[in-house]
């Protein structure tokens, strides 16, 4: 085992030396070989540096030739270069002497303006002092003048400054009513002109009248007889005339009830046939077969009656159906007055105020006579007559100038035609000329009573009275609360409240009266 041992430590140690040997030679190999290469690598580099020293001064001999070359015109070109800018040194030169000759004049040009700045700035100082002066001067004067009046500078600009206003807007108001009462006045005279004009030519004196409404009967038997069994002959008569007859408690006269006027027309002939002819009265039948002829016969009255008062007014006849309307306002009144006379009279007068202003009178007379043609539906139509008339008109195929005259008389249309002022005008005219219609004294005096009381609703109102029989209206203001401008306000301001609440025919006039009392005790 040791001897193993041993051998492989001599194999190992045999083994290195072997190599290190080795080594050592390839070292001396390596060291001969690389002093070889240095030997080999100087005789090059020695070699190159000799062939750069000929490339370099071949070069440089070349180079100095090409510049050669092109240095002439190098040369010349850098020779004008410099004659233009010795040129241009030249006139830089000139400018640079006129800059200081300038900034020489600057400098002056600005002492002169600082010494004007100073001598302003002095006077400024001496504005400003003068000003305070002025305004220590003012507001003395202003305390003299005060203490003097006892009233500040304040109280008496807004005093001007009222007064100044107040004079404005009395002068305002006073030119406006002057425009305005001239243009009104101007246009009320010849308005006045023409109406008058048509009331003298026109002659009509029509009387009022009533429909009767309670018929007295025959004393005893005959009474009764014309009543009939269980008041039979009345019922006939109702059921053909469409009106209610009553007989009062004497069962002495019949009360005719019922507002289609010819209804009551036709009961009224066949209560007197049944007088004339007692022996009508035995049977209801032959009392209901008196009644249907004696509606015919009236209906053909109607007829005949609308007739004439076209052929009257000498006017093309309108639709048969409006011809009979026109008839009916024979039995329908307006406050005692006939509306059939009454239309015919409208009619006259429109007619005639259109010939004065150079209007169509046929068409005038036209529209005035179908003014209130509704009146004769009103009692199975509800609304206003004139819508009712001008709505029938217009379904009728009448032209519509004439279907808005009669639908605009009352303000229920707006008016859209001269023709339609002219019925209106005419329709007041004919209804407010003395003695046309009557009216109660109930009616006149509450009329008179809603007049005031409407006017003394106003605030500044002192009292007002009506006057002239309800055609005017006094109204005393009071004269601290209500000044001018103000009185003419409260006159439209009344007259715009008296049209839209109150129904009334013609005008009611409006007179403000401000007035300054000035009562003194004398001692």
């Amino acid at each position: 085992m040791t001897s193993i041992v041993t051998g492989l430590v001599l194999a190992a140690v045999a083994a290195g030396v072997g190599a290190w040997l080795g080594r050592r030679a390839a070292w001396q190999r390596g060291r001969l070989l690389s002093a070889a290469i240095e030997q080999i690598t100087a005789a090059i580099a020695r070699a190159g540096e000799t062939e750069r020293a000929e490339i370099r001064l071949a070069a440089e001999v070349t180079a100095r030739e090409e510049a050669r070359g092109e240095a002439a015109p190098l040369e010349a070109e850098l020779a004008a270069r410099r004659i233009e800018l010795a040129s241009r040194g030249a006139a830089l030169a000139g400018r640079a002497s006129e800059q200081r000759e300038l900034a020489v004049q600057a400098d002056e040009a600005a002492a002169r303006i600082a010494a004007a700045k100073a001598r302003l700035a002095a006077l400024e100082s001496e504005t400003q002092a003068a000003s305070r002066q002025s305004l220590e001067a003012v507001r003395a004067t202003r305390a003299a003048l005060e203490q003097a009046a006892r009233q500040s500078a304040q109280e008496v600009l807004s005093a001007l400054r009222e007064a100044e206003v107040e004079e404005a807007r009395v002068t305002s108001v006073r030119n406006a009513r002057t425009v305005s009462e001239s243009t009104v006045e101007t246009a009320t005279r010849r308005a006045k002109r023409i109406m008058g004009i048509a009331v003298g030519r026109f002659y009509g004196h029509y009387l009022t009248e009533r429909l009767h409404a309670v018929l007295p009967l025959p004393p005893g038997a005959a009474g009764a007889a014309i009543t009939g069994r269980d008041d039979a002959n009345l019922r006939a008569i109702e059921e053909i005339a469409h009106v209610t007859l009553a007989l009062n408690e004497q069962r002495d006269a019949i009360r005719l009830e019922g507002l289609d006027g010819v209804g009551r027309e036709v009961a009224r002939r066949v209560l007197a046939r049944l007088q004339r002819q007692p022996a009508l009265a035995a049977e209801p039948a032959r009392v209901a077969q008196a009644g249907r002829e004696v509606a015919a016969a009236l209906e053909r009255e109607l007829d005949d009656l609308g007739k004439r008062a076209f052929d009257m007014l000498q006017i093309p006849r309108a639709h048969g159906e409006i011809v009979r309307l026109v008839g009916r306002l024979n039995y329908r009144t307006s406050y005692t007055q006939n509306q059939w006379k009454h239309a015919v009279e409208a009619a006259y007068l429109c007619g005639m105020m259109a010939d004065e202003l150079g209007l169509d009178e046929k068409t005038a007379r036209r529209a005035a006579l179908m003014h209130d043609i509704g009146k004769a539906l009103t009692h199975e139509l509800d609304g206003s007559h004139a819508v009712i008339g001008a709505d029938v008109a217009r379904r009728l195929g009448e032209a519509e100038v004439v279907a808005n005259a009669i639908g605009a008389h009352h303000t229920d249309e707006p008016f859209n035609s001269p023709y339609a002022y002219l019925v209106a005008g005419a329709d007041a005219m004919s209804g407010g000329r003395p003695g046309a219609r009557r009216q109660t004294d109930e009616s006149y005096l509450m009329r008179v009573e809603d007049l005031e009381r409407i006017t003394r609703g106003f605030p500044g109102v002192a009292e007002a009275f009506a006057v002239q029989g309800g055609r005017e209206v006094r109204v005393y203001v009071e004269q601290d609360r209500v000044d001018d401008l103000g009185a003419v306000n409260l006159s439209n301001e009344i007259a715009g409240k008296i049209s839209r609440e109150m129904r009334f025919p013609g005008q009611i006039r409006v007179t403000v009266i401000r007035e300054l009392r000035a009562v003194e005790v004398a001692s």
